[in-house]
């Protein structure tokens, strides 16, 4: 288990620094649904390692990153929804 926990871990970091380096060097756009759903996917992953491994502090960050994550999502949807 602890494995799968660390490989949870740092797939969530790679993801969130691989986000990073395509909204910093303009090759993605920071209000778009790709770097929404890596980020979000990011965030869960740390905060699932950071739960299992007691680190309480990283975990309840990655809670609210995941929270703001499924509201920028939400925002997302309900602006490409035609009306």
């Amino acid at each position: 288990m602890s494995i799968l926990m660390a490989v949870i871990g740092w797939g969530g970091a790679a993801l969130l620094l691989y986000g990073y380096a395509m909204v910093s060097s303009s090759r993605m756009s920071g209000d778009g649904l790709p770097y929404q759903l890596i980020n979000l996917a990011g965030a869960l992953g740390l905060m699932i390692n950071s739960a299992y491994q007691g680190a309480w502090p990283s975990a309840i960050l990655n809670v609210v990153w995941t929270g703001i994550g499924v509201a920028a999502l939400i925002k997302l949807s309900r602006v490409k929804a035609p009306r």
